[in-house]
Protein backbone atom coordinates (compact mmCIF):
# COMPACT_ATOMS: atom_id res chain seq x y z
CA UNK A 1 0.00 0.00 0.00
CA UNK A 2 2.52 2.87 -1.33
CA UNK A 3 1.72 6.27 0.52
CA UNK A 4 3.61 9.01 -0.73
CA UNK A 5 4.46 11.98 2.18
CA UNK A 6 6.82 14.57 3.01
CA UNK A 7 9.58 12.94 5.15
CA UNK A 8 8.14 15.15 8.05
CA UNK A 9 4.60 13.97 8.02
CA UNK A 10 3.46 11.27 10.16
CA UNK A 11 0.58 8.55 9.80
CA UNK A 12 -1.13 10.33 12.66
CA UNK A 13 -2.44 12.39 9.57
CA UNK A 14 -3.92 9.95 7.69
CA UNK A 15 -5.89 7.82 10.39
CA UNK A 16 -9.63 7.85 9.77
CA UNK A 17 -12.61 6.14 11.25
CA UNK A 18 -11.78 7.15 14.86
CA UNK A 19 -14.08 8.03 17.27
CA UNK A 20 -14.60 11.86 18.71
CA UNK A 21 -13.19 10.12 22.27
CA UNK A 22 -10.11 8.22 21.05
CA UNK A 23 -9.23 10.40 17.96
CA UNK A 24 -6.86 12.49 19.77
CA UNK A 25 -5.46 9.56 22.17
CA UNK A 26 -4.95 8.02 18.32
CA UNK A 27 -3.58 10.47 17.22
CA UNK A 28 -0.56 10.90 19.71
CA UNK A 29 -0.09 6.86 19.98
CA UNK A 30 0.85 6.47 16.25
CA UNK A 31 3.15 10.23 16.12
CA UNK A 32 4.62 8.63 19.54
CA UNK A 33 6.17 5.48 17.75
CA UNK A 34 6.66 7.14 14.00
CA UNK A 35 7.81 10.89 14.93
CA UNK A 36 8.36 11.26 18.80
CA UNK A 37 9.79 14.62 18.28
CA UNK A 38 6.95 15.78 15.58
CA UNK A 39 4.95 18.91 15.67
CA UNK A 40 1.57 18.13 15.31
CA UNK A 41 -2.59 19.29 15.70
CA UNK A 42 -5.51 16.93 15.88
CA UNK A 43 -8.05 17.60 12.86
CA UNK A 44 -11.53 18.34 13.54
CA UNK A 45 -13.08 15.88 10.85
CA UNK A 46 -14.48 12.81 11.70
CA UNK A 47 -11.67 11.74 8.98
CA UNK A 48 -8.53 12.67 7.38
CA UNK A 49 -8.56 13.86 3.81
CA UNK A 50 -5.70 13.25 1.45
CA UNK A 51 -5.89 15.79 -1.03
CA UNK A 52 -5.39 14.95 -4.94
CA UNK A 53 -3.15 17.76 -5.62
CA UNK A 54 0.18 18.44 -4.65
CA UNK A 55 0.39 21.48 -1.85
CA UNK A 56 -2.41 21.30 0.58
CA UNK A 57 -0.65 22.91 4.02
CA UNK A 58 -1.42 21.68 7.52
CA UNK A 59 0.31 24.61 9.70
CA UNK A 60 1.21 24.13 12.97
CA UNK A 61 3.78 26.17 15.47
CA UNK A 62 7.30 24.59 14.25
CA UNK A 63 6.36 23.56 10.67
CA UNK A 64 4.55 24.16 7.77
CA UNK A 65 3.38 20.40 6.69
CA UNK A 66 2.43 19.73 2.87
CA UNK A 67 0.89 15.90 2.35
CA UNK A 68 -0.41 14.62 -1.33
CA UNK A 69 -2.28 11.90 -3.27
CA UNK A 70 -2.14 8.40 -2.47
CA UNK A 71 -3.64 5.43 -4.81
CA UNK A 72 -6.49 5.07 -1.70
CA UNK A 73 -8.01 8.36 -0.26
CA UNK A 74 -7.60 7.19 3.32
CA UNK A 75 -5.75 4.49 5.15
CA UNK A 76 -8.11 2.69 7.29
CA UNK A 77 -7.74 2.30 11.04
CA UNK A 78 -7.80 -1.32 11.29
CA UNK A 79 -4.80 -1.57 8.87
CA UNK A 80 -2.53 0.40 11.20
CA UNK A 81 -3.63 -1.63 13.91
CA UNK A 82 -2.63 -4.69 12.29
CA UNK A 83 0.96 -6.00 12.01
CA UNK A 84 0.66 -5.56 8.00
CA UNK A 85 3.60 -3.68 6.74
CA UNK A 86 3.20 -0.16 5.00
CA UNK A 87 4.95 0.49 2.18
CA UNK A 88 5.88 4.56 2.86
CA UNK A 89 7.53 6.57 -0.41
CA UNK A 90 9.30 9.37 1.66
CA UNK A 91 10.07 12.33 -0.99
CA UNK A 92 9.18 16.29 -1.43
CA UNK A 93 7.23 15.87 -4.69
CA UNK A 94 6.12 13.21 -7.17
CA UNK A 95 8.99 13.98 -9.60
CA UNK A 96 11.50 13.86 -7.01
CA UNK A 97 13.68 10.75 -5.87
CA UNK A 98 11.92 8.59 -3.82
CA UNK A 99 13.23 6.38 -0.54
CA UNK A 100 11.62 3.63 0.45
CA UNK A 101 10.57 2.65 4.14
CA UNK A 102 8.91 -0.57 5.49
CA UNK A 103 6.64 0.46 8.56
CA UNK A 104 5.37 -2.36 10.66
CA UNK A 105 1.62 -1.72 11.80
CA UNK A 106 1.65 -0.89 15.22
CA UNK A 107 0.33 -2.98 18.02
CA UNK A 108 -2.98 -3.25 19.01
CA UNK A 109 -1.38 -3.78 23.00
CA UNK A 110 0.44 -1.22 22.73
CA UNK A 111 -1.98 1.41 21.07
CA UNK A 112 -3.69 0.44 24.20
CA UNK A 113 -1.30 1.13 26.70
CA UNK A 114 -0.64 4.84 25.05
CA UNK A 115 -4.33 4.99 25.18
CA UNK A 116 -4.59 4.39 28.93
CA UNK A 117 -1.78 6.33 29.39
CA UNK A 118 -3.55 9.14 28.15
CA UNK A 119 -6.41 8.80 30.02
CA UNK A 120 -4.32 8.68 33.00
CA UNK A 121 -3.23 12.53 31.95
CA UNK A 122 -6.52 13.49 31.60
CA UNK A 123 -7.87 12.23 35.21
CA UNK A 124 -4.81 14.01 36.43
CA UNK A 125 -5.92 17.01 34.73
CA UNK A 126 -9.43 16.68 36.08
CA UNK A 127 -8.31 16.42 39.38
CA UNK A 128 -5.80 19.56 38.81
CA UNK A 129 -8.77 21.62 37.63
CA UNK A 130 -10.74 20.47 41.00
CA UNK A 131 -7.95 21.63 42.73
CA UNK A 132 -7.96 24.61 41.14
CA UNK A 133 -11.65 25.43 41.98
CA UNK A 134 -11.78 24.68 45.33
CA UNK A 135 -8.52 27.32 45.84
CA UNK A 136 -10.69 29.34 43.71
CA UNK A 137 -13.76 28.92 46.46
CA UNK A 138 -11.40 29.53 49.25
CA UNK A 139 -10.23 32.78 47.94
CA UNK A 140 -13.57 33.90 47.55
CA UNK A 141 -14.75 32.96 50.72
CA UNK A 142 -11.10 35.02 52.32
CA UNK A 143 -12.17 37.98 50.44
CA UNK A 144 -15.65 37.91 51.70
CA UNK A 145 -13.93 37.73 55.05
CA UNK A 146 -11.38 40.26 53.97
CA UNK A 147 -14.50 42.96 52.54
CA UNK A 148 -15.19 43.01 56.69
CA UNK A 149 -11.82 44.32 57.78
CA UNK A 150 -10.78 47.85 57.47
CA UNK A 151 -8.21 50.24 59.20
CA UNK A 152 -7.67 54.07 59.47
CA UNK A 153 -4.30 55.59 59.72
CA UNK A 154 -4.10 56.70 63.62
CA UNK A 155 -4.66 60.76 63.67
CA UNK A 156 -2.10 61.18 66.73
CA UNK A 157 1.10 59.66 65.40
CA UNK A 158 3.65 61.83 64.05
CA UNK A 159 3.40 63.30 60.25
CA UNK A 160 5.32 61.25 58.24
CA UNK A 161 7.94 62.60 56.36
CA UNK A 162 8.08 61.68 52.23
CA UNK A 163 11.67 60.49 51.95
CA UNK A 164 13.53 58.32 49.27
CA UNK A 165 14.92 54.65 50.13
CA UNK A 166 18.32 55.37 49.28
CA UNK A 167 18.44 58.41 52.31
CA UNK A 168 16.11 56.19 55.12
CA UNK A 169 19.03 55.23 57.12
CA UNK A 170 19.11 58.95 58.13
CA UNK A 171 15.52 58.86 59.06
CA UNK A 172 16.10 56.04 61.58
CA UNK A 173 13.44 56.16 64.46
CA UNK A 174 11.46 58.71 62.48
CA UNK A 175 7.75 58.19 60.87
CA UNK A 176 8.60 58.31 57.20
CA UNK A 177 6.49 58.05 54.26
CA UNK A 178 7.56 56.10 51.17
CA UNK A 179 6.30 55.31 47.71
CA UNK A 180 7.25 52.64 45.43
CA UNK A 181 6.95 49.05 44.00
CA UNK A 182 6.98 45.95 45.14
CA UNK A 183 10.07 43.98 44.32
CA UNK A 184 9.43 40.58 46.73
CA UNK A 185 7.05 39.71 48.95
CA UNK A 186 6.20 37.12 51.83
CA UNK A 187 3.20 36.01 54.15
CA UNK A 188 3.81 34.40 57.58
CA UNK A 189 -0.07 33.72 58.50
CA UNK A 190 -2.29 35.80 58.42
CA UNK A 191 -1.11 38.22 60.99
CA UNK A 192 2.46 39.09 59.63
CA UNK A 193 3.63 40.23 55.87
CA UNK A 194 7.32 41.34 54.45
CA UNK A 195 7.25 43.46 51.56
CA UNK A 196 10.12 44.64 49.80
CA UNK A 197 9.76 48.16 48.16
CA UNK A 198 11.99 49.45 45.56
CA UNK A 199 11.33 53.71 44.39
CA UNK A 200 14.09 53.86 41.86
CA UNK A 201 16.86 55.01 44.69
CA UNK A 202 16.93 51.43 46.64
CA UNK A 203 14.87 48.53 47.83
CA UNK A 204 13.72 48.70 51.92
CA UNK A 205 12.15 45.79 53.99
CA UNK A 206 8.76 46.74 55.13
CA UNK A 207 6.89 44.51 57.76
CA UNK A 208 2.96 44.99 58.09
CA UNK A 209 0.93 43.41 60.79
CA UNK A 210 -2.68 42.40 62.13
CA UNK A 211 -5.38 43.75 60.13
CA UNK A 212 -2.67 45.61 57.57
CA UNK A 213 -2.19 42.60 55.82
CA UNK A 214 -6.06 41.26 55.90
CA UNK A 215 -7.85 43.28 54.00
CA UNK A 216 -8.86 42.97 50.24
CA UNK A 217 -6.12 45.38 49.08
CA UNK A 218 -3.83 43.36 50.70
CA UNK A 219 -4.65 39.89 50.03
CA UNK A 220 -4.47 40.97 45.69
CA UNK A 221 -1.24 42.37 46.87
CA UNK A 222 1.75 41.10 44.26
CA UNK A 223 5.03 41.97 43.13
CA UNK A 224 4.81 45.29 41.31
CA UNK A 225 1.56 46.69 42.56
CA UNK A 226 2.85 50.78 43.23
CA UNK A 227 1.62 51.27 47.28
CA UNK A 228 2.27 54.24 49.57
CA UNK A 229 3.78 52.97 52.84
CA UNK A 230 3.93 55.34 56.06
CA UNK A 231 5.74 54.03 59.14
CA UNK A 232 8.44 54.33 61.37
CA UNK A 233 12.00 53.27 60.49
CA UNK A 234 14.36 50.55 62.59
CA UNK A 235 17.52 49.39 62.35
CA UNK A 236 17.64 45.53 61.39
CA UNK A 237 20.67 43.82 60.73
CA UNK A 238 19.01 41.02 58.91
CA UNK A 239 17.02 43.08 56.47
CA UNK A 240 17.98 44.59 53.49
CA UNK A 241 20.51 47.50 53.58
CA UNK A 242 19.84 46.85 57.03
CA UNK A 243 16.67 48.56 57.67
CA UNK A 244 13.20 47.97 58.31
CA UNK A 245 10.02 50.46 57.77
CA UNK A 246 7.50 49.36 60.44
CA UNK A 247 4.00 50.11 58.63
CA UNK A 248 1.51 51.66 60.51
CA UNK A 249 -0.62 52.91 57.50
CA UNK A 250 -0.88 52.20 53.75
CA UNK A 251 -2.25 53.05 50.65
CA UNK A 252 -2.44 50.80 47.11
CA UNK A 253 -1.91 53.16 44.50
CA UNK A 254 -1.97 50.52 41.40
CA UNK A 255 -2.33 46.80 40.98
CA UNK A 256 -0.43 44.27 38.99
CA UNK A 257 -0.85 41.14 37.04
CA UNK A 258 -0.68 38.19 39.87
CA UNK A 259 1.96 36.67 37.34
CA UNK A 260 5.05 38.15 36.67
CA UNK A 261 6.07 37.65 33.15
CA UNK A 262 10.18 37.45 33.39
CA UNK A 263 12.23 34.21 35.45
CA UNK A 264 14.95 32.56 34.71
CA UNK A 265 14.19 30.45 32.01
CA UNK A 266 12.78 32.82 29.50
CA UNK A 267 14.60 33.04 26.41
CA UNK A 268 16.67 35.90 25.21
CA UNK A 269 14.27 37.13 22.28
CA UNK A 270 10.97 37.02 24.57
CA UNK A 271 13.43 39.22 27.07
CA UNK A 272 13.84 41.47 24.72
CA UNK A 273 10.27 41.59 23.93
CA UNK A 274 9.72 43.04 27.15
CA UNK A 275 12.66 44.87 27.72
CA UNK A 276 10.58 47.51 29.20
CA UNK A 277 9.60 45.12 32.08
CA UNK A 278 12.99 43.71 32.17
CA UNK A 279 14.11 46.89 33.72
CA UNK A 280 12.57 45.84 36.72
CA UNK A 281 14.79 42.84 37.48
CA UNK A 282 17.55 43.65 40.08
CA UNK A 283 20.70 42.83 37.54
CA UNK A 284 19.03 45.14 35.05
CA UNK A 285 18.64 47.53 37.33
CA UNK A 286 22.16 47.77 38.57
CA UNK A 287 23.32 47.38 35.12
CA UNK A 288 21.19 50.41 34.37
CA UNK A 289 22.31 52.80 37.37
CA UNK A 290 26.22 51.65 36.39
CA UNK A 291 25.67 52.63 32.76
CA UNK A 292 24.58 56.39 34.51
CA UNK A 293 27.25 56.22 36.73
CA UNK A 294 30.03 55.19 34.10
CA UNK A 295 28.87 58.17 31.90
CA UNK A 296 28.84 60.52 34.93
CA UNK A 297 32.55 59.44 35.62
CA UNK A 298 33.77 59.76 32.04
CA UNK A 299 31.96 63.15 32.60
CA UNK A 300 34.06 64.10 35.58
CA UNK A 301 37.21 62.53 33.83
CA UNK A 302 36.69 65.24 30.91
CA UNK A 303 36.02 68.70 33.26
CA UNK A 304 38.36 67.66 35.53
CA UNK A 305 41.10 67.50 32.53
CA UNK A 306 40.03 70.97 31.35
CA UNK A 307 38.37 69.88 28.27
CA UNK A 308 34.36 71.14 27.13
CA UNK A 309 31.45 69.23 25.65
CA UNK A 310 29.88 69.77 22.40
CA UNK A 311 26.32 68.44 21.30
CA UNK A 312 27.32 67.66 17.48
CA UNK A 313 24.18 67.03 15.23
CA UNK A 314 23.40 63.11 14.40
CA UNK A 315 21.83 63.93 11.07
CA UNK A 316 24.89 64.53 7.99
CA UNK A 317 25.31 64.72 4.93
CA UNK A 318 28.97 63.33 4.56
CA UNK A 319 30.74 59.85 5.62
CA UNK A 320 33.49 60.06 8.60
CA UNK A 321 33.80 55.67 8.28
CA UNK A 322 33.11 54.69 5.27
CA UNK A 323 30.02 54.82 2.72
CA UNK A 324 28.86 50.85 3.14
CA UNK A 325 27.73 50.98 7.14
CA UNK A 326 25.98 54.59 6.92
CA UNK A 327 22.07 54.28 7.64
CA UNK A 328 20.50 57.07 5.14
CA UNK A 329 17.07 58.77 5.01
CA UNK A 330 15.23 61.46 3.00
CA UNK A 331 15.85 65.18 4.43
CA UNK A 332 13.55 67.28 3.02
CA UNK A 333 14.56 65.75 -0.56
CA UNK A 334 17.98 65.40 0.23
CA UNK A 335 19.87 62.66 1.04
CA UNK A 336 21.07 62.55 4.35
CA UNK A 337 22.44 59.87 6.92
CA UNK A 338 22.86 59.21 10.71
CA UNK A 339 26.03 59.97 11.85
CA UNK A 340 28.56 57.22 11.88
CA UNK A 341 30.99 59.83 14.26
CA UNK A 342 31.08 63.21 15.20
CA UNK A 343 34.48 63.40 14.97
CA UNK A 344 34.88 66.12 11.94
CA UNK A 345 32.97 68.35 13.95
CA UNK A 346 34.46 68.28 16.81
CA UNK A 347 38.00 68.91 14.98
CA UNK A 348 35.45 72.06 13.49
CA UNK A 349 35.36 73.74 17.36
CA UNK A 350 38.94 72.87 18.51
CA UNK A 351 40.56 76.49 17.37
CA UNK A 352 37.25 77.86 19.95
CA UNK A 353 37.08 75.69 22.74
CA UNK A 354 40.52 73.91 22.71
CA UNK A 355 40.24 69.95 24.15
CA UNK A 356 36.56 68.95 23.17
CA UNK A 357 34.91 66.06 23.88
CA UNK A 358 31.43 64.70 23.06
CA UNK A 359 28.78 61.87 24.51
CA UNK A 360 26.38 61.32 21.49
CA UNK A 361 24.67 58.27 19.62
CA UNK A 362 26.11 57.05 16.56
CA UNK A 363 24.78 54.57 14.03
CA UNK A 364 26.57 51.43 12.36
CA UNK A 365 24.91 49.73 9.29
CA UNK A 366 26.88 46.76 9.84
CA UNK A 367 25.05 43.36 8.88
CA UNK A 368 26.62 41.69 11.59
CA UNK A 369 25.45 40.06 14.83
CA UNK A 370 28.17 39.23 16.86
CA UNK A 371 28.74 39.59 20.48
CA UNK A 372 30.47 43.13 20.49
CA UNK A 373 28.44 45.03 17.57
CA UNK A 374 25.26 47.29 17.95
CA UNK A 375 23.56 49.22 15.46
CA UNK A 376 23.29 52.49 17.41
CA UNK A 377 25.28 52.85 20.36
CA UNK A 378 27.00 55.58 22.83
CA UNK A 379 29.85 57.00 21.72
CA UNK A 380 32.22 59.17 23.82
CA UNK A 381 34.96 60.64 21.76
CA UNK A 382 37.55 63.29 22.39
CA UNK A 383 39.75 66.06 19.95
CA UNK A 384 42.91 67.70 21.28
CA UNK A 385 44.99 70.73 19.04
CA UNK A 386 48.82 70.66 19.61
CA UNK A 387 49.50 67.23 20.98
CA UNK A 388 51.99 64.37 19.69
CA UNK A 389 51.34 60.94 19.27
CA UNK A 390 52.82 60.12 22.37
CA UNK A 391 50.36 62.49 24.03
CA UNK A 392 47.21 60.71 22.54
CA UNK A 393 48.53 57.31 23.61
CA UNK A 394 48.84 58.36 27.24
CA UNK A 395 45.61 60.85 26.98
CA UNK A 396 43.57 57.12 26.34
CA UNK A 397 45.52 55.32 28.78
CA UNK A 398 44.57 57.81 31.55
CA UNK A 399 40.89 57.96 30.36
CA UNK A 400 40.26 54.30 30.86
CA UNK A 401 42.49 53.91 34.44
CA UNK A 402 41.01 57.25 36.08
CA UNK A 403 37.49 56.62 34.89
CA UNK A 404 37.90 53.27 36.21
CA UNK A 405 39.20 54.32 39.40
CA UNK A 406 35.96 57.05 39.64
CA UNK A 407 33.85 54.15 39.09
CA UNK A 408 35.05 51.62 41.83
CA UNK A 409 35.30 54.94 44.13
CA UNK A 410 31.40 56.31 43.39
CA UNK A 411 29.72 52.69 42.47
CA UNK A 412 31.76 50.11 44.69
CA UNK A 413 28.72 48.88 46.33
CA UNK A 414 26.34 48.23 42.72
CA UNK A 415 29.95 47.11 41.46
CA UNK A 416 30.50 44.29 43.51
CA UNK A 417 27.28 43.09 42.85
CA UNK A 418 27.53 43.14 39.20
CA UNK A 419 31.14 42.17 38.73
CA UNK A 420 33.24 41.41 42.37
CA UNK A 421 36.59 40.65 41.09
CA UNK A 422 36.74 43.70 38.79
CA UNK A 423 40.32 45.35 39.62
CA UNK A 424 40.77 48.71 38.32
CA UNK A 425 44.00 48.82 35.81
CA UNK A 426 47.19 51.91 36.78
CA UNK A 427 49.87 53.32 34.79
CA UNK A 428 50.89 53.01 31.37
CA UNK A 429 49.63 49.95 29.11
CA UNK A 430 51.49 47.38 27.20
CA UNK A 431 51.43 48.85 23.49
CA UNK A 432 52.36 46.32 20.53
CA UNK A 433 52.70 47.58 17.19
CA UNK A 434 50.56 46.05 14.42
CA UNK A 435 53.13 44.18 13.18
CA UNK A 436 54.14 42.91 16.82
CA UNK A 437 50.58 41.56 17.62
CA UNK A 438 50.65 39.85 13.72
CA UNK A 439 53.80 38.10 14.93
CA UNK A 440 52.31 36.81 17.91
CA UNK A 441 49.22 35.73 16.23
CA UNK A 442 51.51 33.35 14.45
CA UNK A 443 53.51 32.55 16.98
CA UNK A 444 50.88 31.03 19.21
CA UNK A 445 48.93 29.39 16.11
CA UNK A 446 45.83 32.30 16.71
CA UNK A 447 44.39 32.06 12.95
CA UNK A 448 42.04 34.18 10.91
CA UNK A 449 38.36 33.62 11.53
CA UNK A 450 36.91 30.76 9.26
CA UNK A 451 34.40 33.23 7.94
CA UNK A 452 36.32 35.71 6.82
CA UNK A 453 38.66 33.06 4.59
CA UNK A 454 35.64 30.91 2.40
CA UNK A 455 35.56 29.22 5.47
CA UNK A 456 38.75 27.25 5.80
CA UNK A 457 40.35 26.99 9.38
CA UNK A 458 43.87 27.56 10.26
CA UNK A 459 44.71 29.89 8.13
CA UNK A 460 47.41 32.00 9.58
CA UNK A 461 47.87 35.95 9.68
CA UNK A 462 49.49 37.82 7.33
CA UNK A 463 50.89 41.29 7.39
CA UNK A 464 48.18 43.58 6.06
CA UNK A 465 44.92 41.35 7.81
CA UNK A 466 42.60 42.92 9.69
CA UNK A 467 42.91 40.88 13.68
CA UNK A 468 39.09 40.33 13.49
CA UNK A 469 36.66 40.08 16.42
CA UNK A 470 37.54 36.17 17.65
CA UNK A 471 41.34 36.44 17.13
CA UNK A 472 41.66 39.96 18.91
CA UNK A 473 39.96 38.75 21.79
CA UNK A 474 42.16 35.26 22.30
CA UNK A 475 45.01 37.53 21.78
CA UNK A 476 44.55 39.86 24.33
CA UNK A 477 43.50 37.31 27.33
CA UNK A 478 46.70 34.87 26.01
CA UNK A 479 48.79 38.78 26.87
CA UNK A 480 46.35 39.16 30.34
CA UNK A 481 46.04 42.71 30.20
CA UNK A 482 45.11 45.85 27.87
CA UNK A 483 46.97 46.48 24.92
CA UNK A 484 47.68 49.41 23.18
CA UNK A 485 47.89 47.89 19.63
CA UNK A 486 49.83 51.10 17.43
CA UNK A 487 50.81 51.64 13.89
CA UNK A 488 48.11 50.36 11.63
CA UNK A 489 49.39 50.23 7.81
CA UNK A 490 47.34 53.33 5.91
CA UNK A 491 45.70 50.59 3.80
CA UNK A 492 43.56 49.77 7.15
CA UNK A 493 42.82 53.14 8.22
CA UNK A 494 40.90 56.30 7.52
CA UNK A 495 42.08 58.61 5.11
CA UNK A 496 41.95 61.38 7.67
CA UNK A 497 44.58 59.64 10.02
CA UNK A 498 48.07 61.26 9.70
CA UNK A 499 51.43 59.05 9.02
CA UNK A 500 54.50 58.03 10.42
CA UNK A 501 57.58 60.09 10.28
CA UNK A 502 59.99 57.49 10.64
CA UNK A 503 57.62 54.83 7.73
CA UNK A 504 55.53 56.73 5.66
CA UNK A 505 53.27 53.23 5.38
CA UNK A 506 52.22 53.66 8.33
CA UNK A 507 49.65 55.57 10.53
CA UNK A 508 50.16 56.99 13.60
CA UNK A 509 46.75 55.05 15.29
CA UNK A 510 45.93 53.33 18.23
CA UNK A 511 43.21 50.68 18.82
CA UNK A 512 43.23 50.01 22.67
CA UNK A 513 42.20 46.21 23.53
CA UNK A 514 40.40 45.59 26.67
CA UNK A 515 40.67 41.75 28.52
CA UNK A 516 37.16 39.95 27.72
CA UNK A 517 36.27 42.42 24.63
CA UNK A 518 38.89 43.50 22.82
CA UNK A 519 39.04 47.08 20.70
CA UNK A 520 37.37 49.24 23.15
CA UNK A 521 39.28 52.62 21.70
CA UNK A 522 40.57 53.60 18.62
CA UNK A 523 42.14 57.25 17.64
CA UNK A 524 44.85 58.84 15.65
CA UNK A 525 46.46 62.19 14.89
CA UNK A 526 44.33 63.75 12.47
CA UNK A 527 46.30 64.85 9.18
CA UNK A 528 46.75 68.35 9.01
CA UNK A 529 48.45 69.59 5.90
CA UNK A 530 45.93 70.36 3.75
CA UNK A 531 47.64 69.11 0.48
CA UNK A 532 47.84 66.01 2.00
CA UNK A 533 44.84 65.68 3.01
CA UNK A 534 43.19 66.09 -0.64
CA UNK A 535 45.35 64.13 -1.88
CA UNK A 536 43.63 61.52 0.91
CA UNK A 537 40.41 62.69 -0.84
CA UNK A 538 41.31 62.12 -4.68
CA UNK A 539 42.73 58.46 -3.55
CA UNK A 540 39.41 57.20 -1.35
CA UNK A 541 37.34 58.90 -4.52
CA UNK A 542 35.40 61.60 -2.10
CA UNK A 543 34.16 64.75 -3.63
CA UNK A 544 36.31 67.24 -1.61
CA UNK A 545 33.53 69.96 -2.21
CA UNK A 546 31.29 67.74 0.40
CA UNK A 547 33.99 68.95 3.10
CA UNK A 548 35.00 72.41 2.48
CA UNK A 549 33.70 73.07 6.02
CA UNK A 550 36.55 70.26 6.85
CA UNK A 551 39.47 71.63 4.70
CA UNK A 552 38.75 75.37 5.93
CA UNK A 553 40.18 73.91 9.49
CA UNK A 554 43.82 73.46 7.56
CA UNK A 555 43.20 76.36 5.73
CA UNK A 556 42.52 78.63 8.40
CA UNK A 557 45.65 78.20 11.20
CA UNK A 558 46.04 74.58 10.87
CA UNK A 559 47.63 72.81 14.26
CA UNK A 560 49.00 69.05 14.69
CA UNK A 561 46.03 67.25 17.02
CA UNK A 562 44.29 63.83 17.70
CA UNK A 563 41.82 62.59 18.90
CA UNK A 564 39.44 59.08 19.77
CA UNK A 565 36.54 57.31 19.81
CA UNK A 566 35.48 54.98 22.57
CA UNK A 567 32.16 52.74 22.76
CA UNK A 568 30.36 52.92 26.32
CA UNK A 569 28.76 49.79 25.70
CA UNK A 570 32.31 47.79 25.30
CA UNK A 571 33.78 49.28 28.13
CA UNK A 572 30.74 48.95 30.47
CA UNK A 573 31.61 45.03 28.79
CA UNK A 574 34.78 45.13 30.34
CA UNK A 575 34.29 46.65 33.66
CA UNK A 576 30.99 45.18 33.98
CA UNK A 577 32.27 41.62 33.05
CA UNK A 578 29.38 41.37 30.92
CA UNK A 579 29.85 38.52 28.03
CA UNK A 580 27.57 39.63 25.26
CA UNK A 581 27.17 43.64 24.46
CA UNK A 582 23.26 43.79 23.96
CA UNK A 583 23.06 43.33 27.93
CA UNK A 584 24.56 46.94 28.39
CA UNK A 585 21.89 48.62 27.48
CA UNK A 586 17.76 48.36 27.85
CA UNK A 587 16.45 48.82 24.66
CA UNK A 588 19.50 47.17 22.03
CA UNK A 589 19.20 48.13 17.94
CA UNK A 590 21.15 45.09 15.54
CA UNK A 591 19.67 43.68 12.24
CA UNK A 592 16.67 42.15 13.02
CA UNK A 593 16.01 44.05 16.44
CA UNK A 594 14.23 47.98 15.90
CA UNK A 595 11.73 47.07 18.80
CA UNK A 596 10.11 47.69 21.43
Amino acid sequence: MPVLIQKKLSLSYLIQNLTTEKRLAYYQAILSVYDPNAQWQALSSDKVPITEQEGETLASKADQIKFFSTSEKTIPIETLLSEQEVEILIGADKEADLDKAIVKGVAKSFIKALIKKKFKEDEKLKKQLEFQKKEEEAQRKKLEKASKISFEEDTSLPKAEPVKIVDAKQHVGKRVEIKGWIQTMRTQGSQLMFLEVRDGTEIIQSMLQGSLCQTVDALSLCRECSIMLRGTLKLDERAYNGVELQVDFWELIGTAPSVWPINQDTKVHERLNSAHLYARESRMMDILRMRSIITQCFREHFFARGYTEFHPSTLVQTMCEGGSTLFGLDFFGEPAYLTQSSQLYLETVMPSLGDVFCIAQSYRAERSQTPRHLAEYTHIEAERPFITFEDLLETVEDLICDVSKRVVEKAGPVLKRVNPHFVAPQGKFKRMTYKACIDFCREHNICQDPSKVDGKEGVPFEYGDDITDAPEREMIKLIGEPVSMIKFPVEMKSFYMSRCQEDDTLTESVDVLLPGVGETIGGSMRMHDLQRLEEAYVREGIDPQNYYWYLDQRRFGTSPHGGYGLGLERFMMWILGIPHIRDTTLYPRYMGRCLP
